[in-house]
This record gives structure tokens, sequence and C-alpha cells, in this order.
């Protein structure tokens, strides 16, 4: 159980009259206390009602430790703050007198050809034994059960064989697609490895990790003696991801595009897919959040969406942080955190997380008058604040 010392939801204060706070007030904690609930003492799974309810939940299971290894960013964690405050600076253009009522049979997407139920992934995220026993397990056995796509990490706390066994084999793609995510060091060797061991039990496309060439500023992983993912400077440029094409046959998703020129040299290089991401804030301070990249790369070359099928993650938390990537053109949209804290209630939290954030995407875009998930109007929503937050290349200007 966690110790109180790091209960406080209040973080920081951004001036006097803000603060912040890591979760929102969705009357959670006044419903438990008026229901006598002990505090340390996990809520039931029926009383979560919103994505960040799972955060508070699993601080209540977890030790410092691993709470602090899911829970920790980088730096004084402002990229982290930014992730989830920044969806406030776009505001929605609700087109009503719409006919919404078939925007459920747009759910669907396909990823690389495969087809799943929603435009909403679980993200590649390190150690889920941590939250429980079974891990990685399972994630892969709700999203068979939700039909949607799992990526599990280079460092799951299962084994690659472990994750495979489990794999069901009635989804929408009949046996159940997995991507495999990847990391590169000074020891390639390990990466080659991963890679035909992946192949081996059946995945799908490998998602190459390319924000991680050093150690990260982590004070509250210092704090609890948490480590990072990758510890050493790596040599992470262009002709790696030559060498990783040499090693395999399968697609090759760069995840921790975080600018427009980075994208451009992804469709340059012949890249089946990119990944919009800032790791979660977990890398260096001050980086962007992915609706501020999304907007650059649809502000400066609008074009990348159309020639490489761009996914996206990092402080997503509701139906209209989907929406408001989608409207983009993002493909589909992963979340790493809030699966792995839903994971404390094992395989029906995640897939009551996995149905949650389905429903609120299907409900706002009913709310705000989109018809189609496939194609929404760009006049759905006002993206003015982001002018002055995003690089505009030269000829944009």
């Amino acid at each position: 159980m966690r110790s109180a010392g790091f209960l406080p939801a209040l973080v920081g204060l951004a001036t006097a009259a803000d603060v912040w706070v890591n979760e929102v007030d969705t009357g959670l904690e006044t419903f438990l206390y008026g229901a006598n609930w002990t505090e340390g003492t996990q809520p039931a799974l029926k009383d979560m009602r919103a994505i960040s309810d799972f955060d508070f939940a699993a601080r209540q299971k977890l030790g410092d430790f691993e709470y602090g290894f899911y829970r920790v960013a980088a730096g004084g964690e402002w990229s982290y703050r930014n992730n989830l405050e920044v969806w406030s600076k776009v505001k929605f253009r609700p087109q009503h007198l719409t006919d919404v009522t078939k925007v459920n049979e747009t759910l669907k997407t396909t990823i690389l050809g495969y087809e799943f139920s929603a435009p909403v992934f679980i993200a590649p995220a390190a150690r889920g034994g941590y939250g429980d026993e079974r891990g990685e397990l399972n994630f892969v056995e709700a999203a068979a059960a939700e039909n949607i796509l799992y990526s599990p990490s280079i460092y799951a706390t299962k084994t690659i064989e472990e994750i495979a066994s489990v794999k069901a084999n009635n989804t929408l793609n009949g046996p159940q697609v997995i991507f495999q995510q990847i990391y590169t060091n000074t020891n390639l060797s390990v990466t080659w490895d991963v890679i035909e061991r992946a192949e081996r039990t059946g995945a799908k496309a490998f998602i190459w990790t390319v924000d991680a060439p050093a150690s990260s500023t982590r004070h509250r992983a210092a704090r609890y003696d948490t480590t990072n993912s990758n510890s050493a400077t790596s040599a992470i440029d262009w002709s790696i991801y030559d060498q990783i094409k040499n090693h395999t046959k399968l697609p090759i998703i760069l995840k921790g595009i975080t600018s427009v020129e980075l994208a451009l040299k992804a469709v340059e290089k012949g890249a089946k897919a990119i990944y919009i991401s800032n790791h979660g804030g977990r890398q260096v301070e001050y980086s962007p959040s992915p609706l501020e990249i999304a907007y650059e790369i649809h502000r400066n070359a609008p074009e990348v969406f159309q020639k490489v099928e761009v996914l996206a993650d990092s402080g997503v938390r509701y139906g209209t942080d989907v929406l408001k990537l989608l409207s983009l053109g993002v493909r589909a949209v992963g979340m790493g955190r809030p699966f792995m804290y839903a994971n404390t209630y094992g395989v029906e939290g995640v897939t009551k997380a996995i149905q949650m954030i389905k429903s609120e995407v299907l409900n706002d875009a009913a709310q705000i008058g989109i018809s189609d998930l496939h194609n929404i109007p760009k006049n759905i929503a006002n993206y003015r604040q982001l002018e002055d937050e995003v690089y505009l290349l030269p000829e944009s200007k």
C-alpha cells in the first residue's frame, strides 16, 4: 500500500490563483468518503467513471516505487502537465442540426491494413507487472476482447513468448494483431534478437522508439530509485533505421516524432507510419505535446497525413482529446499511463478503460456534430491559440 506522503494531488502553483491538480475532480473522493471509504484501499471498479479515476485508484494500491515508475516525468514535469492541459487551447465549434445517428458505424479504423474496432490503442509502456502480477497478459486479453491494437514494450514484465501465448484467434483480423516496440542502443544485437523473437511469435510491425538516446533527468525517479528505459547515450540516427530495415520485412513505425522536419524526413525515408509522441513527458522538459506536434505538421506539411499513417499518444485522457487529434489527420490515438493504472484492477480494469474511452469518443463526436470520424470537418474546432505555440517553416510564415 502507498504511504500517505505521496498522496497530495496538488503538485504545483502556476500562479497564486491557479493550482494544478493531477486529476480533475470527478466527484470520486466525495462519493467514497460518503460511503465510509478507507483511504489507502482501492475503490470498487464499478465506481470508475472517468479515465483519470484510474490514476487515483492506482495510488491507493501501488507502492511509492511502482506508482513513481508509472507517474514519473522529466525535469520539473512541465511537459507532463502541458500534455494534460494543452487540450483546453483548442475549442470545439459544435455543428448542431447534423444527423449523427450513424457515427457509431464509423468508429472502426485500420492501421497498416489491419482492422480495429476504434481509433484508440494501448500504447507500449514498460513494467506492466508493477500494476498486476499478470502484467501485459491483461493488455493482450483486453485488447482482443475489445478488438483494439496493443503493442508491448521491449521492457515488458512478461516475455515476448508469454505475451504471444495468450493472443486470441477470433478478432476482426482473425488471429490477434500485435505490434512490438523496440529500442536501439550501443548493443544492437539485443535489438536483432528482439526482432527475431517477435517475428517468430507473429508480430505484425515494429514501433521503434527514437526519443531515448540518453538518460533522462527525472527527479521523481531518482527519489524513488526507478530506472530509465535507456541509461546510456546511444547513436540513434537514420543509419540505424536502415539497419533495422535490413533485419526485418515488417513495417517500422517511428515513435517519438516531435517536429514537422522529422515527419518529413520519415516520409522521405519511406516510413509506412509515424508516431507522434513526447514519451508522456518523460524524456526531456519542455518537449511539445502531441496536439502541438500534430498541429505543427498540419500547418506546415498537411500532406504528411496523406502519405503515411500517423499515430499519436501522450496526455490523452478524454474522448475529446482523441477527436482533436483525429481532426488534424491522426489515424489512431494511444494511451499509456491510463491503461497501466487500470491494470491494477486486472484485465477487467483494462477492458473497462477501453470501453470508457470508446464510449466517450462516440458520445462526444455526436454532441459536436461529427457524423463521420473518418471525415471530420476542419471547421469543427478553433486552433488559433496554437498558432503562437508551434514552429512555422520559413515558407509557411
